[in-house]
């Protein structure tokens, strides 16, 4: 078997090194040691995209947190119309240049799609400033609401992280959340923000044994006075 060849590193600003890794044609992002995303395993992704966007009537924007190796940017962009904008935020520049230079290919090049909208940066503060400004969110950005990749993301997860997410999606939209396991205090905050949350268990990729979860959190429409 061929052993892993680092192609690149890089800082979080908290100080976590990410690693970028290729064996072959397969690729790897590494968080502080443990393994983020490889590039044969991205069904769940796909398929959270897919459960997002068929909750919400003709989607017309999205935001994206998390770029990876470009999987979840993809699937939601091929659900999406001609006329879409799909935002894309990323906390570390160094992933974006990486998919711009190793890794578009393995999705089709996402970041070139005229509907992708690139912002370099923390996605809770893209969230903060949009307020009724998505009609779809999908957080793609840690493990799971308790295996952080970056522990600024912890904010993300509690009541107040919660908030701004709801605040950033329009009446009927759709919050989407992975996560590598059930985290019944993060489905318990959703449904407190007034939210009505779904927990679906998905496979990683055809053939997988392992079971990943997705978190869909829908904001109400308001009923029409009479």
């Amino acid at each position: 078997m061929l052993p892993w060849e680092t192609i690149d590193r890089a800082r979080a600003p908290d100080g976590a090194e990410l690693v970028l890794a290729r064996r072959g044609t397969e690729w790897a992002v590494r968080v502080a040691g443990k393994v983020l995303m490889v590039s044969h395993a991205h069904g769940s992704e796909e398929t959270m995209a897919t459960y997002a966007l068929e909750r919400v009537k003709a989607p017309r924007t999205a935001l994206v947190g998390g770029l990876g190796l470009g999987f979840t940017l993809r699937a939601t962009l091929d659900r999406m119309g001609p006329g879409a904008v799909v935002m894309i935020a990323e906390l570390v520049p160094e992933l974006v240049a990486w998919n711009q230079q190793h890794v578009g290919h393995l999705a089709g090049r996402p970041l070139d799609d005229p509907r992708t909208r690139l912002r370099v940066g923390d996605v809770y503060d893209r969230m903060a400033e949009a307020p009724a400004g998505f009609d779809a969110i999908l957080l793609d950005v840690d493990n799971g609401p308790l295996a952080l990749a970056h522990a600024r993301n912890n904010r993300l997860y509690s009541a107040r992280g919660v908030g701004v997410c709801a605040n950033a999606l329009r009446p009927g939209g759709v919050l989407a959340v992975w996560s590598a396991g059930p985290d019944e205090r993060y489905t318990s905050t959703l449904g407190r923000a007034g939210l009505q949350v779904e927990v679906k268990s998905v496979g990683n990729h055809k053939g997988a044994g392992s079971r990943h979860v997705l978190f869909l959190a829908t904001k109400a429409v308001p009923r029409r006075k009479r």
